[in-house]
């Protein structure tokens, strides 16, 4: 448990990386099952923690190390290293909740980008765990709650803080989003949070939402 008055909640896939990783992989390595199920968990018509347990579930565990070099070269957002200075500097949590697998995220996140590599500078990472012990892939996850394999907001509750920043682009960031009290969300996620009348700030890269922070901290200091 850790307590800070601020807090940044950061998506991975499609957010972090630039392309949909995770997504990108399930289509990859389960291609005939994704295109039954993802469009229904886009129109939500299927939940998260049904259809990304069932895909992943449905792939042999032999090809667990294709999966995860799968991710090792998909590119990060622009703007990611110098948003986690800018928080470092000031004391704040960057905190990332993925929806997907945690071997991916690392793999992505231990790339070095102009000195540290940005998980040297991430507090937490929370995503699912694999075991491949057995002939298929088999989930794990410590924060599967209600439609969700990993339930984000059950995650953000670990980090009490009197400002919550959310940042995502789909359907695996709309609990969160709708828990934080700032949003930046690009993509699918804003047609989502139009839908609930939820505020939100768009976003192209992290420079953009570095910079939104910087003003609006700046702000709160002068007033």
């Amino acid at each position: 448990m850790m307590s800070a008055r601020k807090v940044v909640f950061c998506d991975f896939d499609g957010t972090i990386t630039a392309v949909e990783t995770f997504a990108g992989m399930l289509k990859e390595f389960a291609p005939a099952l994704s295109a039954e199920l993802m469009s229904l968990m886009y129109a939500r018509k299927l939940t998260l923690r049904q259809g990304v347990r069932q895909l992943l579930e449905s792939i042999p565990s032999q090809r667990y190390p294709e999966i995860i070099a799968y991710a090792e070269s998909k590119p990060i957002r622009p703007g990611l290293s110098e948003l986690l200075d800018f928080l470092n500097h000031r004391g704040v949590p960057f905190v990332v909740i993925s929806g997907g697998l945690r071997d991916m995220v690392e793999a992505v996140l231990k790339r070095s980008q102009d000195g540290l590599p940005p998980i040297d500078k991430v507090a937490s990472i929370f995503a699912l765990d694999i075991d491949t012990t057995g002939k298929y892939l088999q989930v794990r996850s410590d924060f599967e709650e209600d439609t969700e394999l990993v339930a984000k907001v059950k995650v953000m509750e670990r980090y009490p803080a009197s400002q919550a920043i959310a940042i995502g682009d789909s359907l695996t960031d709309i609990n969160m989003a709708l828990k934080a009290d700032i949003v930046f969300a690009r993509d699918r996620l804003i047609g989502y949070l139009e839908a609930e009348n939820k505020p939100y700030i768009p976003w192209d890269d992290f420079f953009d939402v570095r910079d939104a922070l910087k003003q609006m901290w700046q702000t709160d200091a002068v007033n």
